[in-house]
């Protein structure tokens, strides 16, 4: 097997994110589930940022907000998305490239525009996102360079994008050519609405052992595993992924590897500013200190670092060297 010229490549939605600030009344007003995502359609997408205060735009989606984490940490990657000829995929290609991740899907001619994400943050800094996804739902197969994905370490996948048919399809056209390669596949289910639309599906993959690195939090995994104590999941899931990292909000994360079980506390943090990519960063710190074969304990250790950074404020890109603010605080480990 030769040397993967790219540590990560990823497909996900592209996304851009729309930022603003309310107050907890305008969640119940108008009647959004706090702290969850919804898929909605353009009209609610017009109606809901009507209804936003000042916002900001911040090119996102889960999976590429996982690689701009691990490119800023150093890692060579890659992703796989798909935008529209339009300016909000004008901009998400600008930040994508400029962050140094390789992108050369084109964009798509036409209806829908480019995905967007409305993210409505409370005072306590949770976020409340409404996702219309666009022309994000509309990667096809072709898209998919086979060579580049064997010349990868690990394929990452974003179980966001595993709804609609044709970029399932180009995800499970992927898996097969990472299997081929001999790389390693890493899967988030990314939301409990995704996993009760498609659990069939993703359980097969776990039991086909077509993934190595298994991405969730407590509440994902009990819906994978159908079980609400959160031990007894773990026993269920753990023994079918080489890899399962399960997040838990500020009690911190676990990760179980080849029978060994590591946990890291949350990090600390004057105040939490705004959650969102929380679980994003994380994956993109494990990931980093994973293909660099760190030991498992501190790959949580710089999930838990990387989570913190992105919490301090607005968006789920990191805003500060982020390879330095891992350094300091692994002053331990040469990153």
């Amino acid at each position: 097997m030769t040397q993967p010229s790219l540590d990560v490549i990823a497909i996900g939605n592209a996304i851009i994110d729309v930022i603003a600030n309310c107050e907890e009344s305008l969640i119940e007003q108008l009647g959004l589930a706090r702290g969850g995502m919804m898929l909605i359609d353009a009209d609610q997408a017009r109606m809901l940022y009507d209804a936003m205060g000042p916002a900001r735009e911040v090119s996102g989606g889960s999976a590429a907000n996982t690689l701009a984490g691990l490119a800023a940490l150093g890692a060579k990657c890659g992703f796989i998305g798909q935008v529209a000829q339009d300016q909000l995929g004008e901009v998400f290609t600008h930040d994508i490239r400029a962050g140094g991740i390789q992108f050369t899907v084109p964009p798509r001619a036409g209806n829908p525009p480019t995905a967007r994400c409305l993210i409505f943050v409370t005072p306590d800094g949770q976020r409340t996102m409404n996702t219309f996804l666009g022309a994000s739902h509309y990667l096809p197969a072709a898209a998919l360079d086979e060579t580049v994905i064997a010349d990868a370490e690990v394929l990452y996948l974003e179980g966001y994008l595993w709804d609609p048919e044709e970029p399932r399809a180009a995800m499970r056209k992927a898996i097969a050519a990472a299997r081929k390669a001999g790389r390693k596949v890493a899967f988030t289910p990314s939301e409990t609405f995704v996993i009760d639309r498609h659990r069939a599906d993703f359980i097969d993959l776990i039991e086909a052992g077509q993934i190595d690195v298994l991405f969730c939090n407590e509440h994902e995994m009990a819906a994978l595993t159908q079980q609400d104590d959160f031990e007894t999941g773990v026993a269920t899931l753990a023994p079918k992924i080489p890899v399962l990292v399960v997040t838990r909000s500020a009690q911190g994360a676990i990760a179980i590897a080849g029978g060994m079980r590591e946990q890291v506390a949350a990090q600390p943090i004057e105040k939490v500013v705004d959650t969102t990519g929380a679980g994003d960063l994380f994956a993109a710190g494990f990931l980093f200190g994973h293909v660099r074969g760190m030991k498992l304990a501190d790959c949580l250790r710089m999930g838990a670092i990387c989570a913190s950074e992105i919490i301090s404020h607005y968006g789920a890109r990191p805003e500060t060297n982020l390879k330095a603010f891992v350094a300091e605080r692994m002053s331990d480990l040469a990153i």
